[in-house]
């Protein structure tokens, strides 16, 4: 057995040995071996209880597994193993986190196959992760299952069931309304009760009513957590209150909260949006200067705000300071800053940052394919126009090797651009570039093509183009 060749387990083997290498095995095929192997080893001695059993589960589960991790489940009744909800329920977090409620709802009703009746602990479980998959009607049906179970409501019960009425404007009230009944029903509202309705409010634009339970909230003496701040601050952005956003920051440092990334991304957001730029540069001053690293939000937020406001040398800046932190922009990054450097006419330098993406790795694909389009076609217009003709043709055989659509008037300006220079042979190439690109062209495009030829006395050519001109014209006229 090849088992017995791979680990060499000692005269004596314990539930609690066994349990400890498995956590300890970082490879999960090793580890389902090590597992194996044990009961292989000693079929007639040792044998999994429930804890060895946790730990495969969990391994297996943590790597996505789900399908072994559910085997486990029946060797363990097979093997006559304890069973308890705790095994159960570190599936159905699992198939939560991977976005599959459905699967998680399953799971935890194949408790009752194993005699197990599942307590408030499970049935939270269950409700938390259908309202944080949005599964809002089929979450309150199950609450009203559990309700109906005999599970007394909680405050955390509670909370959950506010989170998913807090989800759209027709529910909202209704989230009110058991919030002000908590009471009654021996259940006072804590910190995220409170958290949970600012945050839903927020999300829905009612600022005001947001702002009447934080205020609230601190007569209570309770204390807002940095998710109701960020919340708040978040939604004061988004309806143009930048100066309470401001003060907000200051009043939770005050009361010793510490702002996080996202609440310092939040009112950067917002500073950008009305074209605040400088001052969400200094604020990502401060928030530097208190730790905290920024991230892809914060620096494409600064990114957008500075090239809206035409300050593309800044946003450089910011790009730069992005890849020092070890942080790798993304498409839609370069393309604002690319955009920006066409508008000051710094096609050189455009160039140089799309040739930058290509070395990353950053490629067309459906969702992009029309901007990589606009901003490759841009930038070859503008070295044309510019002048650079050599590096306008580099970038052009780029785009054709990576299978980037060039635009009839990037052909025009390419062949124009030559010819001007007397290079009638690449113009050549290029035109016949172009028609095969099925890319018709005009009178203008000939007849450029053609003057050039002749000023160098290249009669042979310049017939040879009538010729296929004439040729041109034919099928045109047929089709």
């Amino acid at each position: 057995m090849a088992s017995k060749t791979l680990f060499k387990w000692p005269k004596q083997v314990t539930n609690s040995l066994v349990e400890q290498l498995i956590k300890a095995e970082r490879d999960i095929n090793k580890a389902v071996l090590m597992f194996d192997s044990a009961t292989d080893e000693y079929s007639n001695g040792f044998r999994h209880d429930h804890k060895t059993f946790g730990a495969m589960i969990y391994r297996l589960v943590s790597v996505n597994q789900f399908r072994p991790a559910e085997g486990m489940l029946e060797r363990m009744k097979q093997e006559d193993c304890k069973v308890d909800e705790d095994v159960f329920l570190t599936i159905c977090r699992g198939y939560g986190r991977v976005h599959r409620p459905l699967d998680a709802i399953r799971v935890f009703h194949k408790m009752e196959n194993f005699q197990l009746r599942p307590t408030q602990k499970s049935y939270l479980t269950i409700f938390d992760i259908l309202v944080e998959e949005n599964h809002v009607k089929r979450a309150i049906g199950f609450y009203k299952e559990m309700r109906e179970k005999g599970i007394p409501p909680s405050v955390v019960s509670l909370n959950i069931l506010i989170k998913a009425l807090c989800k759209n404007e027709e529910t909202v009230e209704s989230a009110f309304q058991i919030f002000r009944e908590m009471p009654n029903r021996g259940c006072q509202p804590d910190s995220y009760t409170y958290g949970t309705l600012i945050n839903g409010l927020c999300k829905l634009g009612k600022i005001n009513q947001a702002k009447e339970l934080l205020d609230e909230m601190e007569e209570k003496g309770l204390s807002p957590s940095v998710v109701s701040y960020t919340s708040l601050i978040h939604g004061m952005c988004q309806s143009n209150n930048l100066d309470e956003a401001v003060e907000l920051l200051e009043e939770m440092i005050r009361n010793g909260i510490e702002p996080n990334v996202f609440t310092y991304s939040s009112l950067m957001d917002g500073l950008c949006k009305c074209g605040h730029s400088s001052q969400a540069m200094e604020l990502l001053e401060v928030m530097v200067r208190r730790r905290h690293s920024p991230n892809m939000v914060t620096y494409s937020t600064l990114i957008y705000g500075l090239c809206k406001e035409g300050k593309f040398r800044e946003a450089v800046e910011i790009l730069d300071r992005m890849r020092l932190q070890g942080l790798k922009p993304n498409a839609g990054m370069y393309g604002r800053v690319i955009s920006g450097l066409c508008a000051t006419s710094s096609y050189q330098e455009a160039a140089n940052f799309i040739d930058e993406m290509v070395l990353g790795g950053i490629s067309p694909n459906r969702a992009s394919w029309s901007f990589h389009v606009r901003m490759h076609n841009m930038v070859v217009q503008g070295l044309c126009n510019n002048i650079d003709p050599p590096r306008a043709f580099q970038l052009y055989l780029s785009m054709r090797t990576r299978g980037i659509s060039v635009e009839i008037a990037t052909f025009d300006c390419l062949v124009k651009c030559f010819c001007k220079r007397g290079d009638q042979h690449k113009a050549a190439r290029i035109l016949d570039e172009m028609i095969l690109d099925g890319c018709i062209p005009d009178e203008e495009i000939w007849n450029v093509l053609m003057c050039g030829l002749w000023d160098r006395k290249k009669v042979r050519e310049a017939t040879e183009l009538l010729l296929a001109e004439l040729k041109q014209k034919v099928i045109e006229a047929e089709s």
